[in-house]
């Protein structure tokens, strides 16, 4: 039975032809596929592990904001034990974020805490510059600090429209702009946390979803400022967590126009996450929900 090969620096692709007298050859392949990129016609596979395989942020630095709790806790765990040294950042959350740092140290990993309140424009235009002091630089931003306030029109005020843009869109373009200048040309990943109301606007949640709006902008404007070194997409998402809260627990009516019909977990969080920082690099100004189809609706 003979066995082919095909490569070239990064790719291998091994096929095993079991031909009949009745077919032939080239009809009968039991194909090895390890990283697959298709040139045009032939696929090449490559030697640099599965496709499924989970990405390596060994010698990383990221900055998660809002990483004391929830889904940005997650993300920051799931960064560091990965190999990427982490900011812990929080605003009031100090104990969480201790906790955080002291489970992180015990696992190997380097995390530092950083406090700043990102409804203040002054503490978000330095918190970039103390992490980059922390651990020596940055090349890992993800934007997923937000407020989340369940305000009509005529609910909103002055004071919230502005606290929900400060919080939600600001901020994180103060810190993107941060990010890109200290890497002065280097190559790095932002990631803005966005919601499937961003892209399909209602009537509730008025300030959070222009906020989220004008973030799903302003991540497709990045992706074009600050390519080709830093990409730059957005992770919109759906019914994960419900909202936070003493006692907060998961109202299923809030599924029931979501075609996949159930709520999203953290862990398909984190995998989409991790996919748009260590995934491949062609991508960028991408907005990829993970609401189980809800925007279609």
């Amino acid at each position: 039975m003979p066995s082919f090969a095909k490569s070239d620096p990064c790719i291998a692709l091994n096929l095993t032809l079991a031909p009949t007298p009745i077919e032939p050859a080239w009809r009968w392949f039991n194909v090895s596929f390890r990283h697959v990129r298709f040139t045009g016609h032939d696929p090449i596979v490559g030697t640099i592990g599965s496709m499924n395989q989970s990405p390596d942020f060994q010698g990383r630095k990221a900055l998660v904001t809002g990483s004391a709790k929830r889904l940005g806790r997650a993300f920051t765990e799931a960064l560091a034990a990965r190999g990427a040294q982490v900011i812990v950042h929080y605003r009031s959350s100090s104990e969480e974020a201790e906790s955080l740092v002291e489970q992180l140290a015990s696992q190997g990993a380097r995390a530092v805490p950083l406090k700043a309140d990102l409804g203040r424009p002054e503490q978000a235009l330095t918190l970039v510059e103390q992490a980059v002091e922390a651990l020596g630089g940055l090349d890992i931003l993800v934007n997923s600090a937000s407020i989340f306030e369940p305000l009509t029109l005529m609910e909103t005020d002055l004071a919230a429209w502005e606290r929900n843009l400060t919080v939600n869109l600001t901020a994180p373009f103060l810190l993107s702009q941060a990010f890109a200048r200290q890497l002065d040309g280097g190559e790095g990943a932002i990631v803005n946390m966005l919601d499937w109301r961003a892209l399909r606007p209602g009537d509730d949640h008025l300030p959070y979803t222009i906020a989220k709006a004008g973030l799903a902008a302003l991540t497709r404007s990045l992706a074009q400022a600050l390519a080709p070194n830093i990409r730059v997409n957005g992770l919109a998402l759906g019914a994960i967590l419900p909202p936070s809260g003493a006692g907060a627990q998961k109202d299923d009516t809030i599924i029931q126009d979501v075609p996949a019909g159930r709520w999203g977990s953290v862990e398909e969080t984190v995998e989409a996450l991790l996919f748009l920082l260590g995934g491949p690099a062609y991508v960028t100004g991408e907005i990829l929900h993970l609401d189980g189809g809800r925007h279609l609706v």
